[in-house]
């Protein structure tokens, strides 16, 4: 880390020394890292930075090595920035607080607070129902949060699979009648309309675990617009399997209701039918992308492929 990022950490948190401790995790395809760096004679011990270095040198781990998928990066930190410079303070999610963002050349720095510090100090690679409730209840807080809101800065359609940003995955996917419908299907979502701001990667990994049951939500690369049912099929489908999935759908939809419906001013019966009936719709979207994108990966599954044959039946 440079000495000009060195000196806004510093600035930042009123620390006089720092020193980093640990590599948290790589980013994505080598863009970077994020850091926990312990501070000395500051009112926090630590604080996690997210350090953005776009590399000479491309490497995708599935190998989509293209300035398309460039571009997509560098907007999503991009879109990172103004979340957190101009969003963030205000979700009713949990999510860590911002001190500071800088950019010089083309490196960026996000200062957040260390959530570990604060109690989240869990990461689960499975969960059972209350913590599937817990992170439910943290979506449908975030979604009322920003009901009706415009994504300005932000990805004006949220998620990373959105079918604008992936003409590549489309083009080689070889199940021919998603294909052919993958724009009607984008667009049934699209034109919902209730939106709100999704997450954009509200997978498993991405939230924090306190020991009371707390969670809090992490990385808004993908922020934007959109219906919040794409974050609730995702979610799902990072953690539960498809007898899982199949089993509990319709409990996972009725809590995740109640805790949306609880945190609106007012019920919004209107919203949750037209998000209820979008549920297998944004999971279907999900799968057009998979299948273009990995087709041997573990999460297309027979459940996956009857809701997208349902969904492409109905449309």
């Amino acid at each position: 880390m440079n000495e000009y990022f060195r000196s806004v950490i510093l600035q930042a948190t009123g620390a006089t020394s720092l020193i980093e401790k640990e590599v948290i995790q790589e980013l994505w395809s080598g863009y970077g890292k994020i850091i926990r760096v312990g501070l000395e004679n500051a009112s926090v011990d630590s604080v996690v930075v997210k350090h953005v270095q776009l590399p000479k040198y491309k490497n995708h781990p599935r190998g989509w090595n293209t300035d398309i998928g460039h571009q997509r990066k560098v907007k999503s930190y991009q879109v990172e920035t103004n979340w957190y410079n101009t969003y963030s303070k205000d979700s009713a999610a949990r999510l860590p607080g911002c001190l500071a963002v800088e950019t010089q050349n083309d490196e960026v720095l996000i200062v957040l607070e260390d959530l570990d510090e604060v109690g989240y100090v869990l990461r689960k690679r499975s969960v059972n129902w209350e913590e599937i409730s817990a992170c439910l209840a943290w979506l449908a807080r975030f979604h009322a949060s920003f009901l009706g809101k415009r994504p300005v800065g932000l990805w004006e359609v949220g998620t990373y699979w959105h079918l604008e940003t992936r003409p590549q995955e489309l083009e080689v996917l070889d199940d021919q009648r998603l294909k052919g419908v993958a724009p009607i299907i984008d667009e049934k979502l699209s034109n919902c309309a209730y939106k709100t701001f999704v997450h954009g990667d509200a997978k498993l990994a991405n939230f924090c675990f306190a020991k009371d049951g707390q969670v809090a939500g992490v990385d808004f690369q993908y922020v934007g617009g959109g219906c919040g049912m794409k974050d609730v099929a995702y979610f799902v489908g990072s953690c539960l399997d498809e007898r899982e999935s199949e089993r509990l759908e319709n409990q996972i939809l009725d809590t995740y209701f109640q805790h949306l419906q609880a945190a609106l001013p007012v019920r919004n019966e209107a919203l949750e039918s037209e998000w209820r009936s979008l549920y297998r719709v944004a999971w279907a979207d999900f799968h057009r992308f998979l299948k273009g994108w990995s087709p041997g990966h573990w999460k297309i599954n027979s459940y996956s492929e009857r809701i997208t044959t349902e969904v492409i039946n109905s449309l």
